[in-house]
């Protein structure tokens, strides 16, 4: 329970292929990619800041 299959994957792929388009899913892969990357980066950033102030 909790993971995806991959019927459950191409499901909610073509349902983003409807709702999106085709000209659009490769502008909205970019943004989350970009997303997550600066999340990561955030993430990391603030373990660095918790492990500076408890020293």
């Amino acid at each position: 329970m909790g993971s995806l299959g991959t019927g459950e994957l191409v499901i909610i792929l073509v349902i983003l292929l409807v709702i999106f388009g085709g000209s659009q899913l490769p502008k909205l892969a970019r943004s989350l990619g970009e997303a997550q990357k600066e999340f990561k980066k955030g993430v990391t950033d603030g373990a660095d800041d918790s492990d500076d102030k408890s020293s």
